[in-house]
């Protein structure tokens, strides 16, 4: 795993450095502002950048929001102190993959990147029910195509989603099917539906209508 750390505060990222490194983190570089974060990100290519959302010059959400059109294969997870609900919505629909508290304890941090290392986003239950609501409520603010038809299977995946299911374990295990094909089907769902990560395909789904939340997973 490589990764890019881009905070403001310079103790911050030594602390964060040495957490990471302890574990056999490759930490490829550090940046001190969302400019810099840009630019190493275009150098390295880093797997993951856990990116700040308060720096100078260039802010984390406008970095983010470059990052995952230019480098969509570079995911960003956004480390941040604040607690504010539009910080986390922006990150999200700016592309963010995850979205977790400076307070998190260090074995969920290298639980969640291990995760986002899947594919999987990066939130706490309660985020990600945050997330759902304020998607239903207002849509992804990305323009969309037009809704494209998904196979029986593609829209069990897609139930279990908007249902908060997001790992690619529970999601196999709900659905009696391999990780693989769990992989598969995700894969082709991003491809049918034009987004970049299981976030926007939950708002996608919400927006359109694309699942009867009434209806419950399959069994």
């Amino acid at each position: 795993m490589r990764v890019l750390i881009a905070d403001d505060h310079a103790l911050f990222r030594d602390g964060l450095r040495s957490l990471l490194e302890a574990r056999g983190v490759d930490v490829v570089a550090e940046a001190k502002d969302g400019g810099e974060a840009i630019a190493l990100a275009r150098l390295h290519r880093p797997d993951i950048v856990l990116m700040d959302l308060m720096m100078p010059v260039t802010n984390g959400l406008a970095a983010t929001r470059l990052i995952s059109v230019e480098m969509p294969l570079v995911r960003v997870v956004v480390l941040t102190a604040s607690e504010d609900d539009a910080d986390l919505f922006e990150a999200v629909k700016s592309g963010a993959q995850g979205y977790l508290s400076k307070n998190l304890e260090a074995q969920e941090l290298f639980a969640f990147l291990d995760g986002v290392m899947k594919n999987e986003p990066a939130l706490t239950p309660g985020l990600a029910r945050k997330v759902l609501g304020e998607f239903a409520r207002n849509g992804s603010g990305i323009v969309k195509p037009p809704v494209s038809v998904l196979t029986d299977r593609e829209q069990d995946v897609l139930v279990l989603l908007t249902e908060g299911v997001t790992s690619n374990k529970e999601l196999a295990d709900r659905l009696f099917i391999a990780e693989n094909t769990v992989k598969y089907h995700l894969r082709h769902i991003l491809q049918k539906l034009h987004v970049n990560n299981r976030a926007q395909v939950i708002a996608y789904a919400l927006r359109h209508g694309l699942v009867d939340l009434d209806a419950g997973a399959p069994e």
